[in-house]
């Protein structure tokens, strides 16, 4: 498995956001408001993620005090960090086409209040990327010190 390339991510919020904001320009009236919710969920699964990272990493390089990892564990890991990575990229692209649509009708109460939602289920989504490059990271198998001075 390759690591994930952060522009790829950016390219996809770019594009789901685009594709957002155009498709919602002729039905946001129609759409039923949007819930807060997304933002403490997916802040705690950033949180745990974030966790898992920093556990592993201290379990790949045998500090003292943690019990080895089996390498098995090791790769769910990283396919759940490559899998946040993307679902967190196309979630935040859906949120940012949202606030981009609805910083143009900021006068009104509603999209006001629906814009500040979507900004930070953005943030929260941004949070979550982080946090998934930085488990996907935790799990590579560290190099020897004789490949280090090689490179």
């Amino acid at each position: 498995m390759k690591p994930t390339h952060p522009g790829r991510l950016v390219g996809i919020v770019v594009i789901v956001a685009l594709l957002t904001w155009a498709v919602i320009r002729p039905l946001y009236s129609e759409l039923p408001l949007m819930p807060w919710t997304a933002i403490p969920t997916v802040l705690l699964l950033a949180l745990g993620e974030g966790f898992s990272a920093w556990s592993t990493k201290a379990r790949i390089a045998r500090k003292p005090g943690t019990k080895p990892v089996e390498p098995l564990a090791v790769a769910r890991l990283a396919a759940l960090a490559k899998a946040s990575a993307y679902a967190g990229a196309v979630f935040g692209g859906m949120f940012a086409g949202f606030a981009l649509y609805t910083v143009q009708l900021f006068d009104r109460e509603t999209p006001r209040s629906e814009f500040f939602v979507a900004t930070g289920s953005f943030v929260s989504c941004v949070v979550l990327i982080c946090a998934a490059l930085y488990l996907e990271h935790a799990c590579r198998i560290p190099k020897e010190p004789q490949e280090q001075k090689r490179d």
